[in-house]
């Protein structure tokens, strides 16, 4: 509690506001935002700190900052609470290499998006407080907060997931298939099997639970330092996709494990050992290999550990209870989808309590809350249709929890309830904004950010009623503020509903540039579409919506069923059914554009990346001549080339509904296509493979169908940066203009 000792509050934050009386002539004397500019250095939106965590002892907030002459960089930062002074702890330039990733280590970066991303990405502290564990350039280093450095590791290798242990003794890492262990400072040594099959990974999490399942580690150590669950990969049923990363200069050739649906997975198992690799033991997970591991955790006194097994068709989780000594296991509890036709949505939304009680998040009445299990009792601790979505932190003493929820459909608010089920939960931010938040490990101090559509990201700290002590961001627009110049002509969104086809109310997002009275306007309908996304909300947009409103469009988003935070109703109808009530909702979307006297409705251009440019594809198809052109960049084409745990969650296995797949590809009705279509993909591309665009790209070809397309050699999904992200937009702009989607004169 040291920081809200010595903390001083802070006077109340400003949004960004522009004089009324002045506004017209400011917006006309504006500079215009342009894409290069978007993409450049300093980040028009502010700072953006990510990793944010607070010393073991309660003396220092630390995070990753970004630079202002290189906003991908990341260097870690410390906040002494004592002095309320910033300094750098580890300055990423300075101490690291430069030297090239590993493959592995750039496929986990992609699958944790973050590859794009140069220096610092991720750090632990030590648990007496007395240093941080950093990974860079694919060695570890003990940085100290008496400002020395000492390098941990220095192979030609990459030393993949490292940890301190829970008491920080050891440091421990992934190299070349194996789990390394080590005392801190000292040689560490493989600890599991030197296997001989290529196939076989120890330590780490396959595939599937890193690019789906939001499980980026395969190895947990116990609370006392004495034991490690430790995941044991065979990924030889796994079939091997030949993928050709087509660079600038040259192509390599990976043979990928890629689990794509209906196909076998990886088999995973758990094996409990000493920190040196002794008596190890095998968990039971049950008779069926089938199964995906989810989650592992450790009781809070290491009596048990605990074991999330996800069935394959993904409509239960058994929570297993192990003993530690000798892997045996029991079934503690089983949770079901919510009703017959859904799936269950992973979460890291739980805590084991000292008590031996669980704290669990849960859709079984239809909506995200929270419940508590305790002595074999459930106790539902939150109610309501504004679905409850993370759980941000515990204070067990001071018998509360808090998490986020939604506030109505459009903002996410923070709230704080007992763990007994009693009051009403209170709550803790501005409803002027939306908000996330974290807490340090013992739920006594709060971390919001927040933004609003005039207002990009603030940060500040927080005691646990939720009185701001501390700004650690005010991102305050002035001054020198990078948007500063181009806050006269920023457009601030409008929100409003129309019905989809069952009557549900679909909620929409629209920025409007300067109109001028009679002429009617061009529409950039921007979708995603799929599920675990929500687009619309009273957030802030960015400056990318705001270029494109400055070149004369009106931005328009659509928050279709299947998307996020709507509850399961709402999600439901993609069940086995993708590019179907998604489609038929954004085109009620295009119809009410339509119907508007600002908006030309033959100009109506749709664009979508990854599930959005599969959906670009699906609406191009389903209604010719509705929308003027089509942009659809790193589409899914045919879902039987995407993951198992993804695609089969919504989806089921093809080998059992084949029918189902046929009419979800967008490969069928491709010759449907008659309205102008831009493709864009990377073409190492290796969530969404480049086979997918050269299907489609085929038939239209072999059909004599024209369109147009633009591929980025050496670039994944994630195709945007400094130079590459204006080329992407000029090129979808060039696109739009060619086609007369353009302003009125």
């Amino acid at each position: 509690m040291r920081l809200i000792l010595a903390a001083v509050a802070l006077s109340l934050s400003t949004c960004l506001t522009t004089p009324a009386l002045a506004e017209d002539v400011m917006a006309e004397t504006a500079p215009t935002l342009s894409l290069e500019r978007v993409f450049a250095s300093p980040a028009l939106d502010g700072p953006a700190p990510r990793q944010v965590k607070l010393s073991p002892d309660g003396r220092y907030l630390t995070l990753l900052r970004n630079r202002p002459d290189e906003r991908e960089r990341y260097d870690l930062w410390g906040y002494d609470i004592d002095t309320r002074e910033w300094r750098m702890l580890v300055d990423s330039r300075a101490l690291g290499s430069g030297r090239e990733l590993s493959e592995d280590e750039k496929m986990q970066r992609e699958r944790a998006r973050v590859a794009g991303l140069k220096g610092i990405i991720t750090y632990q502290w030590a648990s007496d407080g007395s240093g941080v564990l950093v990974p860079l350039d694919g060695d570890l280093y003990l940085a100290r907060l008496d400002g020395t450095v000492t390098r941990l590791t220095d192979t030609a290798g990459t030393e993949l997931n490292p940890k301190l242990s829970a008491k920080g003794a050891f440091v421990s890492f992934v190299r070349d298939r194996q789990l390394w262990v080590g005392p801190v400072g000292g040689e560490a040594q493989p600890i599991t099997p030197a296997e001989e099959a290529d196939t076989i990974r120890w330590g780490e999490a396959e595939f599937v639970a890193q690019e789906e399942m939001g499980r980026f580690t395969g190895y947990w150590w116990s609370p006392d330092d004495q034991r490690l669950v430790v995941q044991r990969t065979d990924e030889s049923p796994v079939g091997i996709v030949t993928r050709a990363a087509i660079g600038a200069k040259g192509t390599k050739v990976f043979d990928q494990r890629y689990p794509a649906a209906g196909t076998d997975n990886a088999v995973v198992e758990l094996y409990v050992m000493d920190p040196d690799g002794a008596n190890r033991v095998k968990v039971d997970l049950g008779p069926n290999l089938d199964i995906y591991v989810a989650r592992v955790d450790w009781a809070p006194d290491g009596s048990a550990i605990y074991v999330q097994r996800q069935d394959r068709a993904q409509t239960k989780i058994d929570v297993l209870k192990v003993d530690p000594a000798t892997g045996a296991s029991t079934v503690w509890f089983t949770e079901n989808a919510a009703r017959p036709d859904y799936w269950i949505n992973l979460s890291d939304d739980y805590r084991f309590l000292e008590d031996g009680s669980l704290l669990w998040w849960s859709e079984r009445d239809g909506y995200g809350q929270f419940y508590r299990l305790a002595d074999g009792q459930w106790t539902q601790l939150t109610r309501g249709t504004s679905p409850a979505t993370a759980l941000v932190g515990v204070d067990e003493e001071a018998g509360t929890f808090t998490y986020q929820a939604m506030s109505g459909v459009l903002t996410q608010q923070v709230y704080r309830a007992r763990l007994d089920g009693t009051g009403e939960p209170e709550l803790l931010t501005d409803p002027d904004f939306t908000n996330s938040a974290s807490m340090d490990g013992k739920g006594r101090l709060l971390y919001v950010t927040r933004s609003s559509p005039s207002q990009p990201p603030q940060s500040y700290l927080a005691t646990p009623d939720g009185k701001r002590v501390a700004w650690i961001e005010e991102n305050r627009v002035e001054g020198d503020h990078p948007y500063a110049p181009y806050l006269a002509s920023h457009v601030t969104p409008e929100f409003g509903t129309i019905a989809a086809e069952d009557g549900t109310p679909l909620h929409w997002m629209m920025l409007k540039p300067r109109m001028e009275p009679g002429k009617r306007y061009p529409v950039f309908f921007s979708h995603y579409g799929g599920p675990h996304v929500q687009q619309v909300t009273k957030g802030w947009t960015g400056a990318l919506a705001q270029a494109i409103v400055d070149k004369g469009y009106v931005y328009f988003v659509l928050d279709n069923r299947g998307s996020a935070n709507r509850g399961v109703d709402f999600e439901q109808p993609i069940y086995r059914a993708m590019g179907g009530a998604e489609v038929r909702d954004q085109k009620a979307g295009a119809a009410f554009l339509k119907s508007l006297d600002f908006v030309d409705p033959d100009k109506i251009a749709i664009y979508g990346w990854s599930y959005g440019g599969y959906m670009t594809l699906k609406m191009l198809e389903a209604d010719p001549g509705l929308y003027a052109a089509g942009v659809a960049g790193a589409p899914v084409t045919r879902w039987e080339l995407y993951d198992t745990h993804y695609t089969e969650r919504y989806m089921g296995d093809p080998r059992e509904v084949p029918e189902a797949y046929e009419t979800a590809s967008a490969i069928p009705d491709a010759t449907k296509i008659s309205d102008p279509l831009l493709l864009i993909h990377g073409l190492s591309d290796d969530n969404v493979v480049f086979e997918n665009s050269s299907e489609l790209i085929g038939v239209l070809q072999e059909n004599n169908l024209p369109f147009e397309m633009m591929l980025y050699p050496g670039y994944t999904h994630r195709v945007s940066g400094e130079k590459i992200g204006p080329h992407v937009w000029n090129s979808i702009f060039r696109f739009l203009g060619a086609h007369g989607v353009t302003p009125p004169e």
